[in-house]
């Protein structure tokens, strides 16, 4: 089962966390340190729930958290917040020490995985190991965020039903080369029922804002200051290219290489168990040491 901890990020944004622990733990107040564990990190419009089978095989032998970003997921969504790649770095910060969960493994994906390796580079004393999934280093520039901007304007909403919902996102979406039923599973889960259908529960202008934080701009010196341990994970078909993949395991000090054949962007939902292979035996070396 999941267990949902408060957490006060930057500027007093409540964000929810979620711990997966098995067998259930009874005492309702928030535990105190016990690290190392691990923090499970989201990328763009996902949630804490998307890394629900990672975390259930991770909590067998480790303390997971997944924790739902500001204006993602069941965290609060203020319009006036800054969403900013401080923030976001800020509100991982606050969820590891109040948690205390550090030194801890950070697993990003997407998003979620610049905000490990720039908090890994800031924190050096609360991260112990870095898993980066898809995410690049290099700037993605203007014609991207426009990009972005058209796609989400491109959203039949309000989808009359999930099964809506999964096909237009698995099928129909013009981001679509070929069928794809997870990726269709992955956006049904960031819809909630609206009284005229369904819609997603994060505000689409948000995620522009959040993304143009960090676009526009190159991140390979936060990566070459990062000093634990590093996977560096990527699908075949997936957003980060190998050569890109590989400069960034070159530039970070204790870098590792790995892929996932037959997988996307979204290589845990793509490949769980492909995922699972190539991620769990770094973790057991970083968290054993």
């Amino acid at each position: 089962m999941a267990r949902r901890i408060d957490v006060t990020g930057a500027g007093g944004v409540r964000l929810a966390a979620w711990e997966f622990v098995d067998p259930p733990k009874q005492d309702p107040e928030p535990p105190g340190p016990a690290g190392p564990g691990v923090l499970l990190l989201h990328g763009l419009m996902g949630r804490a729930s998307h890394w629900a089978p990672t975390a259930r095989w991770l909590a067998e032998r480790h303390r997971a958290v997944a924790l739902d970003q500001r204006g993602h997921g069941r965290s609060d969504k203020p319009p006036q917040a800054a969403y900013t790649r401080e923030a976001y770095v800020e509100d991982a910060e606050a969820a590891l020490e109040q948690l205390g969960l550090g030194p801890a493994v950070l697993i990003g994906h997407a998003m979620g995985a610049l905000t490990a390796w720039q908090l890994a580079a800031r924190r050096p004393d609360l991260v112990c190991g870095l898993v980066v999934c898809d995410m690049r280093a290099s700037a993605l520039g203007a014609a991207s965020q426009r990009e972005w901007a058209e796609w989400f304007r491109s959203w039949p909403v309000p989808f009359a039903t999930l099964a809506d919902v999964r096909k237009w996102f698995g099928e129909d979406d013009p981001w679509v080369e070929r069928p794809n039923p997870a990726r269709g599973a992955f956006y049904a889960e960031v819809m909630h029922e609206s009284a005229d259908g369904w819609r997603p529960v994060f505000d689409p202008e948000e995620m522009l804002r959040t993304r143009e934080s960090w676009v526009y701009d190159a991140h390979w010196e936060e990566l070459a200051q990062v000093r634990c341990p590093a996977l560096v994970l990527r699908g075949l078909d997936g957003e980060l290219g190998r050569a890109e993949a590989q400069e960034m395991v070159r530039v970070l000090p204790l870098g590792e290489y790995a892929e996932v054949a037959d997988a996307g962007h979204l290589v845990h939902y793509d490949q769980p168990l492909a995922w699972r292979g190539a991620v769990e035996p770094f973790l057991e070396r970083v968290l054993a040491g």
